[in-house]
């Protein structure tokens, strides 16, 4: 009696298999899985979908900071005591202090006293007046707006929560799709220069050795200078374009060190063209270089996506990022405004971390000499 054949696991079922057994990889693979599935979800509109409407007053603080529960104002009353306030001020009444302002005694003072004694007068207090009365009159109807909001509002009314997780979106997308891009890009040469070797390689090499001379931000900001575009495409193709160099270099490395082994040579002499042999029988034998290669982009490029967004180069106005959220950010912290600065750097703190941690643990399982 013949014996079953043993089936012997392949290579991507033992890094599967080592994957499990470590609890903090399949955690962080949870958390990114979480991130992804919001990702589709506010994607597709089934979620935030109404992040842009107006739920709340200006700045309104977090719920579980002020201590409070959220009492509702409506956006009359919010307009109408804006409105008194100026009008009163126009009329020569004291207005209401701003404690950032160190002029407003003085000022406050030239009003009550020098300027009626000259007869001075402000000749738009009349227009503004009726302007701002209109104002009241349509912003009466309008709906009740909160005081408070489980994580808080900024300076629009819209809620921060729901801004962060629309943020996301954009912030996760450019990471793929531009780690995609940069993988696939570095993958191809990375390839054609390793099996080639000769003039192909020394020109490739040529062109990695430009791109790693100059530094990446500076590779990045000058690139992102001579498109003067502003979006999301913008964004990929920069990071995209400046980003492969990486993996280049690894798969040329491996293509070098596989284009002479028997399985290659065996293909060679039952006539598999040098394409087939490429991309048919050496590079599913590297892919879990390149694999763990996008993952590690695709943190940096989120990081880089924020820090161009920051600056001014990323996302255009109407589009929302946990950079542009950052940039909006450092005009809040002078007021006090902290919440929105905490919602987005928490959220890309969990996001990086959890793929950090899923990158280092991806490594060690597909590599065969790492014992657990």
């Amino acid at each position: 009696m013949m014996a079953s054949p043993v089936h012997t696991p392949g290579l991507w079922q033992l890094a599967w298999r080592r994957l499990r057994a470590d609890r903090w990889a399949m955690g962080a693979l949870a958390v990114v899985l979480a991130f992804l599935l919001a990702l589709l979800l506010s994607a597709s509109g089934l979620i935030v979908a109404d992040w842009e409407q107006e739920v709340a007053i200006s700045y309104a603080p977090p719920s579980w900071a002020s201590g409070a529960k959220a009492p509702v104002a409506t956006a009359g009353a919010v307009a109408g005591g804006a409105a008194a306030d100026t009008a009163a001020g126009a009329a020569g009444a004291a207005l209401r202090d701003n404690p950032f302002d160190p002029l407003a005694p003085d000022i406050r003072a030239l009003r009550a006293t020098e300027l009626p004694m000259y007869g001075v007068v402000d000749p738009l207090a009349d227009d503004l007046a009726r302007l701002r009365a209109g104002t009241d009159a349509g912003a009466g109807t309008g709906t009740a707006r909160l005081a408070t909001l489980p994580f808080g509002a900024d300076k629009w009314g819209h809620d921060v929560l729901k801004k962060t997780v629309k943020g996301g979106e954009t912030s996760v997308v450019v990471g793929l799709v531009a780690a995609l891009l940069a993988v696939a890009l570095g993958t191809l040469l990375g390839a054609l220069a390793g099996y080639w070797g000769g003039l192909v390689d020394a020109l490739l090499n040529g062109l990695y050795n430009i791109f790693t001379a100059i530094p990446s931000v500076l590779m990045i900001l000058a690139v992102a200078a001579v498109l003067q575009q502003k979006g999301v495409l913008t964004i990929v193709l920069i990071l995209g374009l400046t980003g492969w160099t990486g993996p280049y270099r690894l798969i040329r490395a491996e293509y070098l060190k596989h284009k002479g082994r028997e399985y290659v040579l065996a293909a060679d002499a039952i006539g598999a063209s040098h394409w087939r042999r490429m991309f048919v029988h050496i590079f599913p034998n590297v892919s879990h270089v390149a694999l763990v290669q996008l993952s590690i982009l695709v943190v940096g490029f989120i990081k880089a996506e924020v820090v161009l967004s920051f600056l001014g180069f990323g996302v255009p106005v109407g589009v929302v990022s946990w950079g542009s959220m950052l940039n909006e950010a450092q005009n809040e912290l002078i007021l006090g405004r902290w919440w929105q600065l905490t919602a987005a750097a928490l959220a890309m703190a969990l996001l990086v971390t959890a793929f950090s941690l899923l990158t280092d643990a991806l490594r060690d399982a597909l590599d065969p000499k790492v014992k657990f």
